[in-house]
Parts: structure tokens; C-alpha cells; sequence
């Protein structure tokens, strides 16, 4: 199955059976199928935010694709205001195959993929972090056997990697569950973007305010931190008002026996997770961050 071309700035980019394959592909990379698909080909690293996880591994998936990876640090490329985005698209263009864009705004990921000839990847906006859901799925098909018929618990701030939970679980089965303070709910047309895949799939999606009330059908806790970048100024009162979200030790012994822990990473440890449930035995934290590598390089694959 092949992409070829098209760009990756959703979750909604991908059908049912298009994702299922990505995940299939990423498994069998990770087993240690080689493959060349970037041989000769060069993809620009775009990035507005610093980054540990998404920078390293695409870099990394790139070379080890047999591409040449060009990573642009946020001082180097100031999109918007040195030059802007369909400008830049339209020289990268020239010289790569493919654009990797870690941007502030989901609208500059819109104007580049409009004007480049060449695919471009989310690799993280303010709407989605579709990347990241793509690993979650994967580690979560590995641990769970399956996918069809799971619940995984989100908790906390209705953000860009809620969004791509729910429309990614959504097309794969698995009933997603947000437990939000008001005011902070995943974008409405997130939810009913959502709520129709799942109709389809026999998944339920709900929005609702008791993280403890959900718990005790949940095959996973998921959470993120609660101020991401761009919100500092806030960081003490989103901390007095998501407190009650936190994902401990209390929380999980109210969800089912063994329920996985996750977490898209940075962690603020004593925050929106303690030290004993990140490092406990449930988490899979880390296989969450070992798997940005393999599902990537499976996009890739794909995209090119």
C-alpha cells in the first residue's frame, strides 16, 4: 500500500485500512525488516519548537531508510516573519523530497503542503500530533494484542495529542474517553470528526468531567503535560485546576487490572503523573518513545 505523495498533516489523511497497514509496517521495521525506501532522497527537518523525541527520530529513520535528513533549527527558519511559508515550501522543494514541519501553528503545516509539490509531514501542531498517535497505537496493539474493543483514558488538557488519540482510535476500535475540566475540552469538531469514524467502528468517544468515573473500564491511562509550550504563563493555574486528571497511583487502581500507563513525553514527574506510576510496571512511557522511531519510519516508507 502506498501514499505516494500526499501529505500527512492529520490523522483524517489516513482511512482504516490505510492506518492499519502503517502499523503493520512499523511492526515488521521495528522486527527488523530492511528497507531502502529513501535511498537517495533528502528530507528537511522544519522545525519552530525544540524537540528531543521527534527530532531524533526522524533523523535517525531517515538515515536509516538510506536518506539524508537536513534538520532547521527554529532560529534558522523564523517562519512567518524572515520569509513566509509558501516561499520557503516553494525553494525546499527544489532540493528535498519531502518536508518534516514542527511548527506553532497548524495553519503555517496548511500554506507549506499548499504550495510544495513535495509531501509534507506533521510533525507537530498546535491542532494535531498525529506522529505521535501512530506510536501510541503501536505500542498499544503490542502490549493489548489487539485493537478493536479497547478503552484508553485520556486525562487532562484537550490538546493536539488528544485530538489525534481520538480520531486515530476512532478509525481503529479502540473507544477513546477524555476526562477534561470545562474549558478545556478537545475542539468540538475534533469530537464529531471523531463520533462518525467511530460509528463505523463500533467505538465509543465521550467527553466528560469525572477522570475516576472512567476509570474502571480503561485498558490504558493517557496523559500530557499541562501547560505546553507556549503557555508558561499559566502553568500555576492549569496545575490548581487539572490536579484532580492527575494519572497516580489511586487513579489506577481504580482501572482495570494491568491497565497501561502512557505518556507522550516531556513528563513533569509530581504533576499530571507521579514517579510511581511513570516508572511503575505498568508504564509503557518508554516504548511509546521507542516507537516515534518505527512508525515513522513506516510513514516515510510510505510517503515516499
Amino acid at each position: 500500500m502506498r501514499l505516494d505523495g500526499r501529505d500527512f498533516l492529520s490523522i483524517g489523511d489516513l482511512n482504516a485500512e490505510e492506518l492499519t497497514y502503517l502499523l503493520d509496517l512499523a511492526d515488521r521495521l521495528k522486527k527488523g525488516e530492511q528497507s531502502r525506501a529513501l535511498e537517495g532522497r533528502s528530507v528537511a527537518l522544519l522545525f519552530e519548537h525544540p524537540s528531543l523525541r521527534t527530532r531524533l527520530t526522524f533523523d535517525l529513520g531517515v538515515q536509516q531508510l538510506g536518506g539524508h535528513g537536513i534538520y532547521m533549527s527554529p532560529s534558522e527558519v523564523n517562519l512567518g516573519e524572515r520569509e513566509g511559508a509558501p516561499d520557503i515550501a516553494r525553494n525546499l522543494e527544489r532540493w528535498v523530497q519531502c518536508i518534516v514541519a514542527r511548527v506553532r501553528y497548524h495553519s503555517s503545516l496548511v500554506e507549506l503542503a499548499q504550495a510544495a509539490r513535495v509531501p509534507v509531514v506533521n510533525a507537530l501542531s498546535d491542532r494535531e500530533h498525529p506522529c505521535q498517535a501512530l506510536a501510541d497505537f503501536q505500542t498499544l496493539r503490542e502490549r493489548l494484542g489487539s485493537l478493536p474493543g479497547a478503552v484508553l483514558l485520556y486525562c487532562g488538557d484537550g490538546n493536539n495529542v488528544c485530538h489525534s488519540l481520538l480520531l486515530a482510535g476512532a478509525k481503529l476500535g479502540v473507544s477513546v474517553w477524555v476526562a477534561t475540566p470545562p474549558a478545556f475540552e478537545p475542539r468540538t469538531e475534533i469530537v464529531a470528526a471523531a463520533r462518525q469514524e467511530a460509528q463505523k467502528t463500533g467505538a465509543s468517544i465521550r467527553v466528560e468531567r469525572n477522570a475516576e468515573a472512567l476509570a474502571g473500564d480503561a485498558d490504558a491511562l493517557y496523559t500530557d503535560v499541562w501547560a505546553s509550550m507556549g503557555q508558561e504563563s499559566e502553568k500555576e493555574q492549569r496545575r490548581r485546576i487539572f490536579l484532580p486528571y492527575q494519572i497516580n497511583e489511586r487513579l489506577l487502581s481504580k482501572a482495570k487490572p494491568g491497565a497501561l500507563v502512557m505518556h507522550c513525553l516531556p513528563a513533569h514527574r509530581g504533576e499530571e503523573i507521579t514517579e510511581g506510576a511513570i516508572d511503575g510496571p505498568q508504564s509503557v512511557v518508554f516504548d511509546q518513545a521507542e516507537n516515534r522511531l518505527h512508525a515513522q519510519k513506516a510513514l516515510l516508507s510510505m510517503l515516499l
